[in-house]
């Protein structure tokens, strides 16, 4: 089956990858001119690893990233934590996002990925999809994927009038720097006052990501840093997070991300015959639970498992976007439940509750 993959971000090239072991002709078109190394560090949970040893780089993904453990903190610095769950409710890994795309384009094979290539719209016949392009013929392929993220070509050729919407005053800020001298378990997740969060963690060997965000983050004013350091604020009390302050303060303004978080509307649908969406693109939510990559390489997996069975593409689409509905029906209302936890108790209550469901109910690889 020759499949087209719009999109050479994580989910993009996990999909190639796990589209490959079964014996698809695959090719990725990026719109950017590069492999896109934009990002700091990611979590992935135990049931990402699990996709990923399927692919065989599990243990090369292990290799770079670092072992982290989600405590939460008040903004003065007393440690939460929930009862009752065991430590894989808690541990996860960070890995820095531009390693991975990386070692995942080298999976793929560079040479099954086109980049600087705009992806415009598609052409859906009872044969064949044609993939249009701003820059050339169309592609022919029996398969077209979306995995092109929150701004997602083909899902506004798939449902038109579906663009991703901002959560009014959401805001996040981060950047990778070099490890100093700051707490070696790092502060990942400190709960603050006015709707904060932030912290920083190790995100591989010598590497540390510190980050910041809002929900309620009212007028921005001032540079990047400016407006870092001042939310940082609200998760610092008596000079117990210096350490995060002092960070920002030492970031290149050129180097932190700053980022107004974008949703994806429910959908009326995911797929057509020979069209399916995957990741954000079908599914962008708020990265406050921080399992949008974890959750997109469940959706290749289930994708991969569900074409594996050998029935027409169009039933095969039709499972994998029931199944992956009704997990995020509960997604949306975990993440909800902690946006709107009162307090860094009721965080790591619903953190943890969200984190036991999500690891126990995944599928297996």
């Amino acid at each position: 089956m020759r499949t087209v993959i719009v999109g050479a971000g994580l989910v993009g090239l996990t999909t190639a990858a796990s589209l490959r072991l079964i014996g698809h002709e695959v090719i990725v078109l990026e719109h950017a001119p590069r492999v896109r190394a934009a990002g700091a560090g990611i979590a992935l949970w135990p049931n990402a690893l699990r996709e990923l040893d399927t692919l065989g780089v599990g243990d090369d993904v292990r290799s770079i990233s670092e072992t982290v453990e989600a405590r939460f903190l008040d903004a003065a610095g007393h440690p939460m934590r929930a009862a009752g769950y065991d430590s894989a409710a808690h541990q996860f890994l960070m890995v820095p996002r531009p390693d991975l795309n990386n070692l995942l384009a080298d999976t793929v094979g560079r040479d099954r990925i086109r980049l600087g290539t705009h992806v415009t719209g598609f052409t859906e016949h009872d044969t064949h999809v044609e993939v249009h392009l701003a820059d050339g013929a169309p592609l022919r392929a029996d398969l077209l994927i979306g995995a092109d993220g929150v701004y997602s070509d083909v899902r506004t050729a798939l449902e038109p009038g579906s663009a991703a919407v901002a959560q009014a005053g959401n805001f996040a800020w981060r950047a990778v720097l070099p490890s100093g001298d700051e707490r070696p378990d790092g502060t990942f997740v400190t709960i603050g006052h006015a709707r904060t969060r932030g912290g920083y963690t190790r995100v591989a060997p010598g590497q540390t990501m510190w980050w910041v965000g809002q929900f309620d983050a009212g007028e921005l004013v001032g540079s990047k840093r400016d407006r870092a350091l001042l939310r940082a604020g609200n998760v610092a009390e008596s000079g117990w997070h210096d350490e995060l302050l002092e960070m920002i303060a030492a970031t290149p303004e050129q180097s932190i991300l700053e980022n107004q978080i974008m949703l994806v509307p429910e959908l009326r649908r995911w797929t057509t015959d020979r069209v399916a969406l995957i990741g954000d693109a079908a599914h962008g939510l708020s990265p406050h639970i921080a399992a949008g990559g974890t959750l997109g390489m469940e959706d290749a997996g289930v994708l991969r498992a569900e074409l594996a069975k050998g029935c027409a593409t169009a039933t095969a689409l039709g499972r994998y976007e029931s199944i992956r509905r009704s997990r995020f029906e509960e997604v949306r209302q975990h993440s909800a439940a902690i946006e709107h936890a009162d307090g860094a108790a009721e965080s790591a209550e619903r953190y943890a509750a969200f984190t036991h469901w999500m690891i126990n109910t995944a599928p297996s690889a």
